[in-house]
């Protein structure tokens, strides 16, 4: 009796050991933004559908990359969401492979923006976001992005340092109104300038504009959508500007490291995250911008987001290989002629 409990015994710890051995685990890179919706929208939901693990690990672009380089000969992450421009650098380095879209049920949902944003077959978007001005209509018109720097305006505004994320994008519009659309942003640059005095502040976080707006410090910012709900609360008019020259931005991607064992995997994970149900919960929540287009939305949360075809269709977006290869040389010329 006591061999065949003994036996019995064995057979259950070997079993549950071969479950555990059997259970798939998928480990992503992510950033630390809206953690809390995306595990009850995206991650558990997931993990229910696949009967597997999902290790999500956090943190800025620079830190999650150097992670991904330091363990380029064995992978610890499967897939990560990063920047476009953070997806060519990946790409650059070796560090991501080419994604197999045929594996993307969700694929052909895409807008065409997001379906191949670097156009090298290496990532896929999931969400993007419009750049323009939040102002003021009260206070004053806005027709182009020169006319920011406009002498009855240009003490009213707040513009972003050139190291944020819409430091660029906003410079690379003033440039495209002031006609002058080089790589180097050596125009706007130099225009923003000749203006630092009168420039209320250049900003790091665009959290800080809501409550200058409200104090009547600013009238108007370049900001990207995801921070509009903020400005829709205050007790002061504000608009989001329509600027003749249109709108900038900037695109999220999802992409699959080199050498991970967990590919399939993750391209399931990546899927999931596509469909259209998923799309359209994370926009509900005002999380995620849909990449999308089956994506119905109200419209109380379609205007606190970047939506719809036009939209997607009208973004003049920086290429990525610019970004990369004149990040140092913006800083340069910013501090330069700027300073901080």
């Amino acid at each position: 009796m006591k061999r065949l409990l003994l036996a019995s015994v064995t057979l259950l710890a070997l079993s549950s050991l071969g479950a555990q051995a059997e259970e798939r685990t998928l480990t992503i890179s992510v950033y630390a933004f809206a953690q809390d919706d995306y595990k009850k929208l995206v991650y558990d939901p997931f993990e229910a559908k696949c009967g597997c693990k999902l290790v999500v690990e956090t943190g800025n672009s620079v830190e999650r990359l150097a992670k991904m380089q330091e363990n380029k000969a064995n992978p610890v992450v499967d897939m990560a969401v990063v920047s476009m421009a953070d997806a060519l650098q990946a790409s650059r380095a070796g560090l991501i492979d080419k994604i197999d879209t045929s594996k993307l049920s969700n694929f052909n949902k895409l807008y065409d923006i997001a379906k191949d944003p670097n156009g090298d077959g290496m990532s896929v978007g999931y969400t993007f976001y419009a750049t323009s001005i939040a102002y003021r209509p009260d206070k004053m018109k806005i027709d182009s992005w020169t006319d920011l720097l406009k002498p009855e305006y240009v003490g009213h505004i707040a513009w972003p340092n050139v190291t944020t994320n819409q430091g660029p994008p906003a410079l690379y519009m003033l440039g495209l109104a002031l006609g002058k659309n080089t790589p180097d942003l050596a125009a706007p640059i130099a225009a923003i300038g000749e203006h630092k005095g009168d420039i209320v502040t250049f900003y790091e976080k665009s959290s800080q504009l809501v409550q200058l707006m409200q104090q009547e410090e600013i009238w108007a910012a370049p900001i990207g959508r995801f921070s509009w709900a903020g400005f829709t609360k205050l007790d002061v008019p504000v608009a989001w500007a329509a600027p003749k020259e249109g709108q900038t931005g900037g695109m999220n991607v999802m992409v699959v490291t080199k050498g991970s064992k967990n590919q399939d995997l993750a391209m399931q994970f990546m899927d999931f995250w596509l469909s259209t149900e998923v799309q359209t919960a994370l926009a509900m929540k005002l999380v995620d911008s849909p990449a999308n287009k089956e994506v119905k939305l109200p419209d109380d949360v379609a205007n606190n987001l970047t939506y719809g075809e036009d939209t997607a269709k009208s973004l003049k977006l920086i290429p990525s290989a610019v970004a990369l290869d004149q990040r140092d040389g913006w800083v340069k010329e910013w501090n330069d002629k700027v300073g901080q």
